[in-house]
């Protein structure tokens, strides 16, 4: 019992939040791109918060259930169809043997998730049962998925509690600017004033060379003070670098473990997903915020996510609403 890879799709991997702790050794973390849409899919399913998801990238893929389970679709929207009938995204959606579910291309976002209530069968390799292509490990056999693929089932799981209350306000990524919020430094000291200004005060869009690893931009050059060359150091998720051309460079989820190009600023994790929702073309400026405002963003962040969870745990008010009008039926029966 599985899923069947009818078509891949442009780019479909197995992802999760990446694989921790081996950067020392070389191994970059992978993981998923859009971390908040990654947790509501598997919030919406009562999964545990890392449970592998598949992530897929502009062209979604087509797959067959060769068993019932449960799935919900979040990220981008990629017109998903259950059966050739529009499928509802956001939401928890009970899925039948020989279903058909087909993606096709973002109509908004760039991205998108499909969460498994009987969890994926893929191996734990160091941690993790992301996909990192670079190294090819990790996922299943290390690459993207192809037509003929197939991913079984770890556990029969069929059946959610208030399953009406599964729904959640979708994400919308349909605009054409965002405004992303960032962390000076770690060096920063090696750009001038006028870069600073420039890469605060300036627009820039979206260029085709944009995949898991980064996403270069075009605009204005950030000048620094002599060279913006350093000896190499770690990045991190959302590291902003600047090459000697002078143009800014966000490294992603499959970045290289360290880098040579000073770091003008680190993206807040909050504002990493409307990044990587982004097409090419689109524009976008930087606001700087203090370390303390970031850890404030996650915070709430972290508090949404758990309204969420309350949310979708009460009972539905249409369904409450039901058992409201047919017990005043009985009692006019009764009476």
């Amino acid at each position: 019992m599985g899923i069947r890879i009818i078509k891949g799709g442009l780019l479909t991997t197995v992802q999760d939040l990446g694989r921790t702790g081996y950067q020392s050794q070389g191994f970059g973390v992978a993981g998923v791109m859009d971390v908040r849409s990654f947790k509501i899919a598997n919030l919406l399913l009562d999964n545990p918060e890392n449970e592998a998801v598949l992530e897929f990238t502009l062209i979604g893929p087509t797959l067959e259930f060769t068993a019932a389970t449960i799935i919900a679709i979040t990220g981008g929207d990629f017109q998903p169809t259950l059966n050739g009938e529009p499928a509802p995204m956001y939401t928890a959606i009970y899925i039948n043997k020989g279903d058909i579910l087909r993606f096709g291309s973002a109509r908004t976002g760039s991205r998108g998730y499909v969460a498994f209530s009987s969890y994926l069968k893929i191996p734990v390799v160091m941690g993790s049962r992301c996909t990192n292509m670079k190294s090819r490990i990790g996922g299943f056999k290390g690459r993207a998925l192809q037509a003929g693929d197939y991913i079984e089932f770890r556990i029969r799981r069929r059946y959610l509690p208030f399953f009406l209350s599964r729904q959640l306000e979708l994400d919308e990524f349909d605009q054409e600017e965002a405004v992303l919020r960032v962390v000076m430094g770690p060096q920063d000291d090696k750009f001038s004033r006028q870069g600073i200004d420039t890469f605060l005060k300036s627009e820039y869009t979206v260029t085709s060379d944009f995949d898991r690893m980064g996403c270069r931009l075009e605009g204005p050059i950030i000048a620094p003070k002599t060279t913006s060359d350093i000896i190499s150091d770690g990045i991190t998720f959302g590291s902003v670098q600047v090459p000697s051309q002078g143009k800014p460079i966000i490294l992603l989820a499959d970045r290289q473990t360290t880098g040579g190009y000073a770091k003008i600023a680190t993206v807040a994790s909050v504002d990493i997903p409307k990044l990587v929702q982004r097409k090419t073309d689109h524009r976008i400026r930087f606001r700087a915020i203090s370390v303390q405002e970031a850890q404030q963003l996650y915070r709430k962040q972290e508090q949404e996510f758990a309204r969420m969870r309350a949310a979708i745990h009460r009972p539905c008010k249409e369904v409450l609403e039901c058992r409201q009008v047919a017990k005043r039926m009985r009692k006019l029966f009764e009476d």
